[in-house]
Order: structure tokens, then C-alpha cells, then sequence
């Protein structure tokens, strides 16, 4: 089986119901790193008139996932079912103690691997939860980390017919040795190296060549994981080769945390996409919501 490929087995719900939404939970198809990541959990804003669904995944790290659920309750006034997936290990899906998303900060392809996968497999989860439920479209929306998750999602898995990506890129080049928020990653090539022997920019450049001539060389996602070079197995811009549904992508134009050229890199790679820039960086891309949700429901909903 290929790393985002699962047994799927019937889904049993669980649901509490809150005022303005409720909390779904399931079992996961895969055993995480830690219990608490077990269960796939799901904050649903149900529409009272719908039209189409979205599923929308939030940034590495706890902080921000409160004031991001700000867009699936706007979504909802908008007619849109928007099923707000917690990552795995994050908020209640990890121990207390964590700021949100550790393992995904790891310089062992062998382990990012198995995790970033894992969050898509919750994806395709999630698919299989509103398609119980519900014959309407569905889309997928995605800020920063949860945007490389949803370029991997629309690759492998076709049911999402349109894609949103925010503030995030692909390149680990430049996420890895370049990102502010990744300095623990950084510490970790230099003290430790990884299973590819990988201490350094300089030989992260050699050992990866040149990204697009190694891509194109790719025919389908199952060669992907042919390749020897691990990081490639999730790279966002590897799998964006393989997105043909139509895209919406926003780039901060002083974003330092996905800096241009990784923004670029993924851009590049995607087929069928259409751009905005928004003159913020990572985290005051929060002032421009409302602009920002005006032109993803439009985007959304045309042609629906």
C-alpha cells in the first residue's frame, strides 16, 4: 500500500453537539505516534440552506486554530458545510503538554513520511464522513501547513473537486533551512543528520538536484515513492504536478514563514491555478479574512 492508502472500514460516529456546531470523532485507519491522536476529530459547521462542503485545515501548531475556525463560521452564513479537521497531533488530539504538530518537525524523511501522510489519510477520512451524509461538492481549503496537506489530499484523491492553498509553498529547500518557524529541524540536520546522511544546505541542494527535471521524470504518484531521495515522498510541490482540479492559491508578499520562492515553487507546479497576492505577511494575512473568504466563497460556489 502506498503511505496514504488505508483500509476503509465502516465509520463509526461519534458526535456532541455544541451551539453554533458539533464535534465529530471516529477511529483513525493507522496507529499515530501517540494515543490521543486515535481519534480523527472534527469540527462540523452545518449551513441551514446548503450548497456545497468544505473541508478546511488550520496551520502547524495550536495558537492560530481558534481564530481560524472564524472562517468556517463565515463559511457556514455563506451556505457552505465547513468540516474544520484537527490535525493530528494538535490541540485535543495530543498530549496536553504540546504546542501543537511536534512530530511533523522532523529532518527524517522516513518519519515526515508516515506522519504528513497520516494527515491526509484523516482527509480522505473526512471525505468518507460527508459523502455518508451529503451528495454536495466538495472543496478543500488549507492555511500554511494545512495547505501542504491539502496539494498531497488533491493529488490522491479526486472527490475534492477544487482546491484553495493560503500562505503556504513547497520546496523543503526553503522551508526547512529558511523558515523561522523551523530552526528546531535545522538543529536537528546539524547535530544529527538523517538517514540520507543530510547535515547541510549545501548537500540538501546535491542530494535533491534539480526539483523540477527530477518531477517531471515522474509519470504517476506511485513513482513518487520509487524515488530515493525521501524528502520528495511528501514534498507539497512533488504532488502538485498531479492537481488537476482547479486552484485558488494566496501568497503574502512579505511572508517570511513560506518565503517567495517556496510559494513560487508550488505555483509553478500546479496545473490549473489562479493567484492572489495579499500584501501581508504569514500571521497579518488574519487582517485581510474577510477578503480573503469573500474570494474563496466566490470561488467555490461559481460554476456550482
Amino acid at each position: 500500500m502506498l503511505p496514504f492508502e488505508y483500509e476503509n472500514k465502516k465509520i463509526k460516529v461519534k458526535r456532541e453537539r455544541k451551539e453554533r456546531y458539533n464535534i465529530i470523532s471516529f477511529d483513525t485507519p493507522y496507529t499515530p505516534d501517540v494515543k490521543e491522536s486515535g481519534n480523527i476529530i472534527i469540527y462540523e459547521y452545518l449551513a441551514k440552506k446548503p450548497v456545497s462542503n468544505l473541508i478546511f485545515l488550520h496551520g502547524i501548531g495550536n495558537g492560530h486554530i481558534p481564530y481560524l475556525m472564524w472562517f468556517a463560521e463565515k463559511f457556514k452564513d455563506y451556505g457552505i458545510n465547513t468540516y474544520f479537521l484537527i490535525l493530528p497531533y494538535h490541540l485535543n488530539r495530543a498530549p496536553s503538554n504540546w504546542k501543537g504538530g511536534e512530530p511533523f518537525y522532523s529532518a527524517s524523511p522516513k518519519k515526515c513520511v508516515v506522519r504528513f501522510h497520516q494527515a491526509v489519510i484523516d482527509v480522505r477520512r473526512t471525505i468518507d464522513y460527508i459523502q455518508m451524509i451529503s451528495n454536495l461538492p466538495i472543496s478543500i481549503m488549507g492555511f500554511s501547513f494545512g495547505g501542504m496537506i491539502s496539494t498531497l489530499s488533491l493529488a490522491v484523491d479526486k472527490r475534492i473537486k477544487k482546491g484553495i492553498l493560503a500562505f503556504t509553498g513547497g520546496n523543503w529547500r526553503w522551508i526547512n533551512w529558511y523558515s523561522p518557524y523551523t530552526e528546531s529541524v535545522r538543529i536537528e540536520y546539524r547535530t544529527q543528520g538523517n538517514e540520507m546522511g543530510c547535515n547541510s544546505e549545501e548537500y540538501c541542494v546535491k542530494l535533491r538536484g534539480k526539483p523540477e527535471k527530477v518531477i517531471s521524470k515522474f509519470k504517476n504518484i506511485a513513482d513518487i515513492f520509487k524515488h530515493p531521495v525521501g524528502c520528495y515522498h511528501y514534498d507539497p510541490m512533488t504532488f502538485a504536478k498531479f492537481v488537476d482540479q482547479e486552484v485558488l492559491m494566496f501568497t503574502g508578499l512579505f511572508d517570511k514563514v513560506i518565503n517567495k520562492k517556496s510559494s513560487d515553487s508550488l505555483y509553478r507546479m500546479l496545473h490549473n491555478a489562479k493567484r492572489i497576492y495579499i500584501p501581508s505577511g504569514h500571521k497579518s494575512s488574519y487582517f485581510f479574512r474577510k477578503f480573503i473568504a469573500f474570494k474563496t466563497k466566490k470561488f467555490i460556489l461559481k460554476n456550482n
